[in-house]
């Protein structure tokens, strides 16, 4: 008789391989098709609570906006539950090191109150975001075999030249300086997303249970893996 041997299952490709990221760096998300996306974090406003002449101010100024758009835009709006850890250990650090034992008293009970509250009524924060992309133009100009070489192999139409990589940068930061005026002028603040919020963003976006119980690791520390290609 012949025994057989027990073999674990070989692992599946790594689910990396299925986005269209293909780099976050320079403020920015890089496709594997070689365009980029900007995203600004933009705030809310009571649109209710205004007059009726600001409300239409407000319609003008969003009217303009969309008018003046020569390219396609993506508004995200995520829901997640309120994060108030950080807002926690500022308490419990005061409740350290105060010395007068009354207020020590009333900021632990404040403290209670504000985790039981959030942990019971499922407290949600909604987060708004403007994707901003920029695809230049020689994109457009590649022919049928180019295109059907980049799906092949998308990776390789990430790999841009110091020039190209410095174009998208220039090009990408007057697109978000024009749409940060615009909103602006609708009296919405925005921030643009830095390299590190990027990552932490689609991190949550595509892993919302991790995130939401061990969070992000030190970005210094997160290894990547690389492809090794031979050329011979």
């Amino acid at each position: 008789m012949q025994s057989k041997k027990l073999a674990k299952p070989k692992p599946g490709p790594s689910t990396v391989k299925y986005l269209d990221i293909a780099e976050i760096r320079d403020d920015m998300v890089l496709l594997k098709d070689g365009t980029v996306r900007a995203v600004l974090l933009v705030a809310s406003i009571n649109f209710a609570l205004k007059s009726s002449e600001e409300q239409e101010a407000i319609i003008q100024a969003y009217m303009t906006f969309l008018n003046s758009l020569e390219y396609p835009v993506q508004v995200v709006i995520q829901s997640r539950r309120m994060n108030i850890d950080g807002y926690m250990s500022r308490l419990r650090e005061q409740e350290r090191t105060i010395q007068n034992d009354l207020l020590r008293s009333q900021i632990a009970d404040y403290r209670n109150f504000v985790g039981e509250l959030v942990e019971l009524g499922q407290i949600m924060q909604k987060m708004f975001y403007l994707v901003i992309p920029y695809d230049p133009l020689t994109n457009k100009k590649k022919n049928f075999w180019t295109r059907l070489s980049e799906a092949l192999s998308p990776a390789a139409a990430a790999k841009l030249n110091k020039k190209q990589l410095a174009d998208r940068i220039e090009q990408l930061g007057r697109r978000v300086d024009i749409a940060q005026g615009q909103l602006n002028s609708m009296g919405l603040e925005s921030a643009r997303l830095d390299t590190e919020s990027l990552i932490e963003l689609y991190y949550n976006v595509y892993n919302p249970d991790v995130f939401a119980a061990e969070g992000l690791s030190d970005i210094n520390k997160i290894q990547f893996e690389e492809e090794t290609h031979v050329t011979g």
